[in-house]
């Protein structure tokens, strides 16, 4: 990955971020610039700015991290896939943990879209484009969970219209550190990129998106753990972790928002565990959520459709031990 940097220039007048990069940076196009500022690629003054409409002005410093090319079109690759429901306009898919839903950098093959193009190359939306050919929503690569892909643009169209008015309900358990209380309750913090990670979401009160949590203790492990259901009202990139960590109670597993060792290890000598459970909670090497159930309107016949997933099976273990004690 290469980085370019530009300073504004003392007397230029203010300017919204994306037409000044589109003028210092010949090498990249308006509509490729303005990816990178949304993916979270560009930096202003060393903070990570999203927003292609932020002002800038003279003295102004700007980064752009360019990532290395992705090939024009993603290869089929005969990959399994766990089909939960399909028909003519759309298919639902139960994506395991470590699966990365649509190729970028560093993760050219092996995706859910590579699996997509080898099993329905013919009957998949593009209003996508070609890197994400069927790709109404996404999961993060270690979370687990149902996903819905469209066959064609008019059942895209008719899912991303209820994406949009919350009507495709989606929803997640975790397992978090501690027991959130209230038992059941909402977040409603606003999400935006963090100011000094690229690859991190933060609570932003300026500036960032709109972004709701319900959750609800479906079981207690002690006071040390719990497993929570968290309901979707909007859909914001990582925003369960991020809502639970905000509340002080972050998912086992979670490399970027999760707890430090120390405090897990604290909660499970205070609640007793033996070695076999310490060493699973420890080393567990992803967030522990899952994406359980999803209903939705079927965007051409009108049908009521829920889905339901089990738990992985390194999800199920966990809680097993856990509830041994």
């Amino acid at each position: 990955m290469k980085t370019l940097r530009f300073e504004i220039e003392e007397g230029a007048p203010p300017a919204r971020i994306d037409k000044a990069l589109n003028e210092l940076c010949t090498e990249l196009s308006r509509t490729r610039l303005k990816a990178l500022i949304e993916e979270g690629h560009v930096r202003l003054n060393g903070e990570a700015c999203d927003t292609p409409s932020r002002k800038i002005k003279a003295g102004d410093a700007l980064e752009v991290d360019v990532p290395p090319p992705v090939a024009a079109e993603p290869e089929a690759e005969d990959i399994a896939l766990d089909i939960v429901y399909e028909d003519s306009d759309l298919l639902v898919i139960n994506k395991p943990a470590g699966m990365v839903v649509h190729p970028g950098a560093g993760n050219y093959s092996g995706t859910l879209v590579n699996a997509l193009l080898h099993r329905n190359a013919d009957d998949l939306s593009g209003i996508g484009g070609v890197l994400r050919p069927g790709i109404v929503h996404r999961l993060d690569k270690e979370t687990s969970g149902l996903m819905v892909v469209a066959k064609n643009d008019i059942a895209h169209r008719g899912l991303a219209e209820q994406l949009e008015s919350r009507t495709l309900k989606r929803v997640y358990k975790a397992l978090v550190l501690g027991v959130p209380f209230p038992h059941k309750g909402s977040v409603d913090l606003p999400l935006g990129r963090h100011p000094a990670s690229r690859i991190k979401m933060a609570i932003r009160r300026k500036g960032g998106k709109e972004a709701k949590t319900h959750y609800t203790v479906e079981k207690k492990f002690g006071e040390e753990f719990a497993l929570v259901e968290c309901r979707l009202e909007t859909g914001r990139t990582h925003q369960i972790r991020v809502h639970m960590e905000s509340l002080k109670h972050p998912l086992i597993g979670d490399p970027i928002y999760g707890p430090q060792a120390s405090a897990l290890k604290a909660a499970l000598k205070r609640g007793g565990w033996g070695p076999e459970t310490t060493a699973e909670v420890l080393n567990f090497p992803r967030q522990a959520l899952h994406a359980y159930s999803m209903s939705f309107l079927h965007p051409v016949s009108g049908d009521t459709l829920s889905f339901n997933a089990p738990l992985p099976p390194d999800f199920y273990k966990l809680l097993n031990l856990l509830d041994k004690n």
